[in-house]
C-alpha cells in the first residue's frame, strides 16, 4: 500500500498575501497556486526544471496592470515574475522560481485585420498556425517559419525573435513586427513603433507615451547611435541575431528610423510583458516547387551550403542520415518513400530539401530548371556527393516532405535507452561557407565523447541543430553536457559564429558576453536597468541590471533528471512511458479539430495534457521514493493479488479521513481522471507516451489505499452483467431509462444519460435475417478432418465487442448481411468480455485474467486460419496495445482485423461477388467521422474507406475531427458530462451540423451513441452504408 504524500514545497508567505490581494483587485484571470498547478509550468522542451510560487493566466491587458501595479506596493517589492507562453523553448526561458505569468490560455484572440495594407493585430497568446488558418482565406500569410508552429505562440516567437526555413528570403519574427503593445513591470502599458529619426523628440510628442516610456525612447535612441560603429563592426553579421537586445535592427538600415520594438523582440520577457502585437502579413504563395537532393554524405550536403545560396532559393532545409533513417523506421515514411527513392546500393546520407516559392511562375520554373542543369552537371562529373534528386510540385507531396522532416526531429527524443538526443548545443549560426568546416569540428568533439547525436537545420542561413543522446539521470552525463556546452561555444566563437536562439536563450544567456564583448555586454544591462532596475522580470537570463549582485542561471541548472535521478531505475523502467516524456508540447496542439488530446484543448489547462500528466507521474514517483517505498510495491505483477484484512482496515480509515487529509495523491488522480483515454498521445506524440497506460498503472496503486466510487464497479464489470441483461432487453431498459433511473443513477453512482440495450438484442435480429451460425467446435471438427481448407472456405469469423453487441446491435446484424451479400458466410463467435473498461480503470489484476482468457480463446480460433474481423476501432485495437502490454508473450500471435482491413485486403485479392462500380457524380457523398484511437494508430484508416466507398461506386469525404467527448463511459459519468458536452461542441458539432445526417458514419460506438444523445437522431457505420449501397 502506498503513503500519504503530504510533504510538497509550499507556497512563500508573502506570494500567499500577494495572490489574496490579487484576487480582491478586479483581477479577471486565472490564478493556481496547487502544487499541480505549478508542476504543470515547471518544464517545458529543455532539460531543465524550475518550480514556480504561483500562475496567472490574464484574461486582458488590464489585468497584466492590475497583477503589475499590486506589485509596486512596498510588501510585495520582493516578488518577482516571468512571462510565458506556449512553452516550446529548448533551453528553459520561461521556467523560473516565481510567479509566471501565461498568456496563452486567454489571451489568444485575433483583433483586428487590415488586407489591403496586409497586417494584423493579435495578442500575444494566439498560435502561430492558428494565425494563419485565420489569414487563408484572405490569401495571406504570417511568415515566419518554426518547427513548433502548431503550438508556438506569437508572444514566444516574438520574445525570442524565432526564425527558421525561409528566414533568408522572409527574415525573423522580427523583420515582421510593426509594433507592441507592452505592461513595465511599474503596471504603466507601452506602445511601440518605428519613429523617424530625423526630430526624433519632436515626433515622440505624436506618440502617445508617458513620461517614462519617452525617457526609454530618448535614452536608447542615444545610446544605440552613439554604439552604432561599434555594433556593425563587432557582432557577427549573419541572418541570425543574438537575442537579447538587438542594438542593431532598433534602426534601420539607412537608420532613417527607430523602433524600440527591436529591443524588445528577443527579449525574453526580461523587459517587459509583450501581451499585443502588429504584424506584417505576405501573400501565400501562388507556386511552389521543392527540390529534394540526395548525397552520399552528411558532409557532401553541408558542403553544397554555398552553392545553394547561388540558387537563391526560398530555403534549403537539410537532414542527417541519423534523422532520415528514424523516419525510415516510421510509418510516416510510407508517405514519401516514391519522393525520395533510393538505391539500396547507394542510400541515402544526407538531404538538402530546397524550396522555390513565389508569384511568378516563369521565374519559377527557370530557376528550377537551372538547378537542376546545374545538379545533373554534376552528377554526370560524379561531384560534390549528388546521388540524385527529385522534384515535385504539388501542394500535398510538399507538405508530405515537412511532415516527414517534421515528425523524424520529433522522433529524435523517442530513442532506444535512456540516452535521448537532447536539445542543448542547438541554435548554433556560422557564416554559411564555413559550415562544413564547422559541422566537420563539431561532429569530431562529440565523437570524442563517444556519443550519437542527430542534426537538422538550415543550410542556407548557416543553422544548425544538433541533439547529442546524453542520460542527465548520470552525474558523469551532466559534466559531459557541461563541457560540451562550453567546447560548442568555443568552436562557434572560432568560426565567427554565434550562439543563438531560435528555441529560446535561457540558460544559455551564461554565454551571452562572450558573443557581445564587454563594452556591449555593459550596454545590454544599461537597457535592463532602463526598463527593469529591480531585476524583477525574468531574473537570471539574458542578463542583469547594473550594479546588481545576482546572477545569471548556470547553464547546468537545476534539471528534470536531479528529479528523476532519485527514482529507483525499476521504477522508472515500469513507468517509462511518463518518464521519457521531453515536453516537446505537441500536446498542446492548438487546432480543435485535431486529435492530439482533448482534454487538453478543451480545458486549457496543461495539467490536462499528457505533458502535464506525465510530470504528474514523475513527482508522485519521486515523492513515493522519498518515503522509502518499495519498488517492487509499484511494479504491477498479476500473481500479486492477495488482501489482507489489515489492509483493508486501513483503506476504511484513510477512505474516511480523505477529505480531511492532503494527498498529492488526490492531485494525481484529479489529472488523470480528465484523460478520455483516446491513445493521441500514444501514436501521434513522437515519445508515445501513452498516458492510459500509466494512469491504469497509477488508478492500481492509488485504490489500493482509497476505496473505489460505485461507478468504476459497474463500468468495469459492464462487459459481464451485458450479455445477461440483453436477454430481457425491454425489462432492464425500462429501469434504466425512466427519469427516476436517470436521477437515482447520477446520484448514487455517479452516471448520467444511461444507454438503452438494443431491442430486439442481436440473436433476435440474426434470427430474423435467417443467419445460419455454426459453433466453433464444429468448425475445429471440420478443420481437422480437412473438410475445408482456409485459402479456399470463404468464411469470415465476426468477433463481438460488449457496446456494439449489446447496445447497437443493429450494427452486428448488418454487417452480417453484408458479408454474406458479397459472397463469403459470416460466423458470428461467441461474446467474450475483453477487459477494456477493466484497463481503463486501473483493474489491472482482473483486467489480465480476463485478457488472459480471450487471448486464449482467439488463440484457438486462430488456428483454423480464418479472418477474424471486427467493427469497433477501440475494442479491437485494445487487442494490439493493452494485450501486448499485459501478457507479454502469453498474448499469442491471434490478428482480429478492423472491417476496413478485411474489406481492403478481399478487394484486393478480388474474392468478392460484388463487381467494382464507376463512381456517380450525381449522388450525395458520404461523410466518414474517424474514431480518434482509429485515425492516430491506424492513420491510413480514413484513405482505405474511401477506395473501398469508390470500389462500390460511391464518394467517401473524410472530416478532419477531433474526439467526440464520449469516450466509452467517460461522457457517461456525471463528473465529466460537460467536459464531454464542451468537446462535442468544439469539434463534431461544428462538423456535422450543415451535412444530412443519413449521409453521416463513424467507426465507433462512442461517436454514433454521442451523436444520438446530441442531435437525438443516430447516424450509421461505414458497413450499414455499403450495405444500404448494395441492398
Amino acid at each position: 500500500m502506498i503513503p500519504r504524500l503530504s510533504q510538497t514545497p509550499s507556497l512563500d508567505p508573502i506570494v500567499s498575501a500577494y495572490l489574496e490581494s490579487l484576487r480582491t483587485q478586479n483581477f479577471s484571470g486565472d490564478i493556481a497556486s496547487s502544487y499541480s498547478d505549478r508542476l504543470s509550468l515547471a518544464t517545458d522542451n529543455s532539460v531543465y526544471q524550475q518550480l514556480p510560487q504561483a500562475l496567472l493566466f490574464p484574461k486582458s491587458i488590464a489585468d497584466v496592470v492590475i497583477l503589475t501595479k499590486l506589485a509596486q506596493k512596498p510588501e510585495f517589492s520582493a516578488l518577482t515574475f516571468t512571462p510565458r507562453g506556449g512553452g516550446t523553448g529548448t533551453n528553459g526561458q520561461s521556467l523560473n522560481q516565481n510567479i509566471i505569468v501565461d498568456l496563452s490560455r486567454h489571451m489568444n484572440q485575433i483583433l483586428e485585420l487590415n488586407v489591403e495594407e496586409r497586417w494584423v493585430r493579435v495578442q500575444a497568446g494566439v498560435v502561430k498556425d492558428q494565425l494563419n488558418q485565420y489569414l487563408k482565406p484572405y490569401g495571406l500569410f504570417f511568415s515566419p517559419e518554426l518547427s513548433t508552429s502548431n503550438r508556438a505562440t506569437l508572444g514566444g516567437m516574438i520574445n525570442t525573435d524565432a526564425s527558421g526555413q525561409g528566414s533568408l528570403q522572409y527574415g525573423k519574427t522580427s523583420d515582421h513586427v510593426l509594433g507592441l503593445k507592452s505592461v513595465l513591470i511599474n503596471g504603466e502599458v507601452l506602445e511601440t513603433q518605428a519613429v523617424n529619426s530625423e526630430q526624433f523628440s519632436a515626433n515622440l510628442t505624436q506618440l502617445n507615451l508617458s513620461e517614462y516610456g519617452r525617457k526609454l525612447h530618448e535614452t536608447i535612441f542615444s545610446r544605440c547611435k552613439t554604439l552604432r560603429p561599434l555594433v556593425l563592426s563587432s557582432l557577427p553579421q549573419l541572418n541570425r541575431f543574438l537575442t537579447g537586445y538587438d542594438l542593431k535592427n532598433v534602426f534601420n538600415e539607412d537608420e532613417s528610423q527607430f523602433n524600440l520594438t527591436r529591443i524588445l523582440t528577443g527579449s525574453e520577457g526580461s523587459l517587459a510583458f509583450i501581451c499585443e502585437a502588429k504584424l506584417n502579413l505576405l501573400p501565400i504563395p501562388k507556386y511552389r516547387t521543392l527540390i529534394n537532393i540526395k548525397y552520399n554524405s552528411f558532409d557532401a550536403a553541408l558542403r553544397a551550403a554555398p552553392f545553394m545560396l547561388e540558387a537563391k532559393a526560398l530555403s534549403v532545409e537539410t537532414v542527417d542520415s541519423k534523422v532520415l533513417n528514424l523516419a525510415k523506421q516510421d510509418i510516416i515514411w510510407h508517405s514519401v518513400s516514391d519522393l525520395l527513392k533510393e538505391d539500396e546500393a547507394n542510400p541515402i546520407l544526407g538531404i538538402n530539401i530546397v524550396e522555390y516559392a513565389g508569384h511568378d511562375a516563369a521565374q519559377i520554373e527557370a530557376q528550377v530548371a537551372e538547378l537542376c542543369r546545374s545538379l545533373d552537371d554534376k552528377i554526370a562529373r560524379n561531384e560534390a556527393g549528388i546521388i540524385g534528386y527529385q522534384y515535385c510540385d504539388d501542394l500535398t507531396s510538399i507538405e508530405k516532405i515537412y511532415a516527414m522532416r517534421k515528425k523524424a526531429v520529433g522522433l529524435l527524443g523517442n530513442a532506444k535507452g535512456w540516452a535521448k538526443p537532447i536539445p542543448f548545443v542547438e541554435d548554433t549560426c556560422v557564416p554559411p561557407e564555413h559550415l562544413a568546416d564547422y559541422i566537420s569540428e563539431f561532429r569530431a568533439l562529440l565523437d570524442s565523447h563517444q556519443l550519437a547525436y542527430g542534426m537538422f537545420g538550415h543550410v542556407d542561413a548557416g543553422v544548425l541543430h544538433v541533439r547529442p543522446a546524453l542520460d542527465l539521470c548520470d552525474k558523469a552525463q551532466v559534466k559531459t553536457f557541461k563541457m560540451i556546452s562550453d567546447q560548442v561555444v568555443e568552436l562557434t566563437a572560432k568560426y565567427g559564429g554565434l550562439i543563438w536562439g531560435e528555441h529560446g536563450k535561457g540558460m544559455r544567456s551564461y554565454y551571452g558576453e562572450r558573443f557581445f564583448g564587454e563594452q556591449l555586454w555593459q550596454e545590454l544591462r544599461q537597457i535592463k536597468t532602463l526598463f527593469d532596475p529591480n531585476n524583477r522580470l525574468n531574473p537570471g537570463k539574458i542578463c542583469t541590471p547594473l550594479d546588481s549582485a545576482e546572477t545569471l542561471y548556470p547553464i547546468d541548472s537545476t534539471m528534470r533528471a536531479d528529479y528523476d535521478r532519485t527514482i529507483p531505475i525499476e521504477v522508472r523502467d515500469e513507468f517509462k512511458g511518463a518518464m521519457s516524456c521531453n515536453g516537446n508540447g505537441l500536446c498542446f496542439n492548438f487546432d480543435v479539430h485535431s486529435t492530439m488530446c482533448p482534454s487538453m484543448k478543451v480545458s486549457g489547462n496543461r495539467l490536462f495534457s499528457p505533458k502535464g500528466r506525465a510530470a504528474m507521474i514523475r513527482e508522485w514517483l519521486r515523492l513515493l521514493a522519498e518515503q522509502g517505498v518499495d519498488p517492487q510495491t509499484l511494479i504491477f505483477d498479476s500473481s500479486k493479488n492477495q488482501v489482507k484484512l489489515t489492509d483493508f482496515v486501513a483503506k476504511i480509515r484513510h477512505s474516511l479521513k480523505k477529505k480531511q487529509e492532503y494527498d498529492f495523491s488526490h492531485e494525481v488522480k484529479a489529472a488523470m481522471d480528465t484523460c478520455l483515454a483516446c491513445k493521441a498521445c500514444a501514436s501521434q506524440c513522437p515519445i508515445k507516451i501513452d498516458v492510459p497506460t500509466f494512469r491504469s498503472q497509477f488508478n492500481q496503486l492509488y485504490h489500493q489505499r482509497y476505496f473505489r466510487p460505485i461507478k468504476d464497479y459497474v463500468v468495469s464489470n459492464l462487459e459481464f452483467i451485458a450479455p445477461i441483461m440483453a436477454k430481457a432487453p425491454r425489462f432492464f431498459n425500462f429501469f434504466s431509462t425512466t427519469q427516476l433511473a436517470e436521477v437515482a443513477a447520477n446520484k448514487l453512482i455517479g452516471m448520467t444519460y444511461l444507454p438503452a440495450l438494443s431491442v430486439p438484442n442481436l440473436r433476435q435480429q440474426l434470427v430474423a435475417i435467417g443467419y445460419q451460425g455454426e459453433t466453433l467446435e464444429t468448425l475445429e471438427q471440420r478443420a481437422a478432418s480437412g473438410q475445408f481448407s482456409a485459402e479456399n472456405c470463404k468464411t469470415v469469423l465476426i468477433v463481438q465487442d460488449p457496446f456494439t453487441t449489446f447496445y447497437d446491435a443493429k450494427v452486428v446484424a448488418d454487417f452480417v448481411k453484408f458479408v454474406e451479400k458479397i459472397g463469403f458466410r459470416p460466423i458470428v463467435l461467441p461474446f467474450n468480455p475483453s477487459g477494456k473498461a477493466q484497463h481503463i480503470k486501473g483493474f489491472l489484476s482482473q483486467f489480465a485474467k480476463t485478457a488472459k482468457n480471450q487471448a486464449e480463446f482467439l488463440n484457438r480460433v486462430a488456428k483454423l486460419g480464418l479472418p477474424m474481423v471486427a467493427v469497433d476501432p477501440a475494442l479491437t485495437l485494445l487487442y494490439r496495445d493493452e494485450y501486448r502490454d499485459i501478457l507479454k508473450a502469453e498474448r499469442g500471435n491471434f490478428h482480429v482485423q478492423l472491417a476496413h482491413e478485411w474489406l481492403k485486403s478481399v478487394i484486393q485479392n478480388e474474392t468478392l461477388n460484388v463487381s467494382k462500380k464507376a463512381v456517380e457524380s450525381d449522388r450525395l457523398p458520404w461523410h466518414l467521422f474517424a474514431h480518434c484511437t482509429e485515425s492516430t494508430e491506424l492513420p491510413s484508416a480514413t484513405q482505405d474507406w474511401q477506395q473501398i466507398f469508390a470500389y462500390f461506386g460511391e464518394t467517401l469525404i473524410n472530416q478532419n475531427v477531433g474526439c467526440c467527448g464520449m469516450a466509452g463511459t467517460f461522457g457517461h459519468e456525471t463528473a465529466h458530462i460537460e467536459m464531454s458536452k464542451a468537446i462535442y461542441a468544439q469539434s463534431w458539432q461544428v462538423k456535422i451540423a450543415d451535412k444530412p445526417l443519413n449521409r453521416c458514419l463513424a467507426t465507433g460506438y462512442s461517436c454514433r451513441s454521442q451523436v444520438k444523445r446530441m442531435t437525438h437522431q443516430g447516424i450509421k457505420h461505414p458497413v450499414q452504408a455499403l450495405l444500404e449501397i448494395i441492398s
